[in-house]
């Protein structure tokens, strides 16, 4: 297990936008409009409601903890925030604002100068009670992790059948869980 790292952190949010861009951009809408059956996201959801937390979710609570502590909770986090947000929106324009606004939250982040005392402040969570800085930026980047995987699995699930019988030896096709 890695030890709770902020340069390390910001190297992995700050490479997300790229990933997604060389995975989805010009893929065809067969590909990023496809999901898993009914109440699952597709690669286009999951890209905005990426784009969704960097406007509503990951600086707005970092800068909450920093400056009211555990005396404010969170807004609760809109899951669906997406939906009304990507209206008329094509996946380039999603993937190009995760990007701009991305690199303005890092740049944010890292004009900070967080310490060891900044990144032990605590907030609280809605649902979770109360969480320390540090467990934050540290979801931020796992967050980041889970959705990669999770359109890794939605585009692998759409050859499910085409694969035939090498089905038993392709784990992404087994797992479940994340859509929603």
């Amino acid at each position: 297990m890695m030890e709770f790292n902020l340069q390390d952190i910001i190297a992995l949010l700050t490479r997300t936008p790229a990933v997604l861009n060389a995975l989805l951009r010009d893929l065809p809408e067969t590909w990023t409009l496809a999901n898993e059956g009914a109440n699952t996201w597709s690669p286009f959801d999951i890209v905005g409601h990426l784009v969704h937390g960097e406007r509503t979710d990951w600086m707005p609570r970092a800068r909450m903890i920093l400056q009211a502590g555990e005396t404010q909770t969170f807004a609760p986090f809109d899951r669906l925030g997406h939906v009304r947000a990507a209206q008329g929106e094509s996946l380039k324009q999603l993937l190009e604002e995760f990007s701009s606004l991305r690199s303005q939250n890092l740049a944010e982040l890292r004009a900070l100068n967080l310490g060891s005392e900044d990144l032990a402040r605590r907030g609280r969570h809605p649902a979770l009670g109360v969480v320390t800085l540090a467990q934050l930026l540290a979801t931020w980047s796992t967050h980041d992790l889970t959705h990669l995987h999770q359109i890794s699995r939605v585009l692998a699930h759409q050859y499910l059948q085409a694969v035939g019988p090498w089905s038993v030896y392709l784990g992404v096709l087994h797992c479940n869980g994340h859509s929603a």
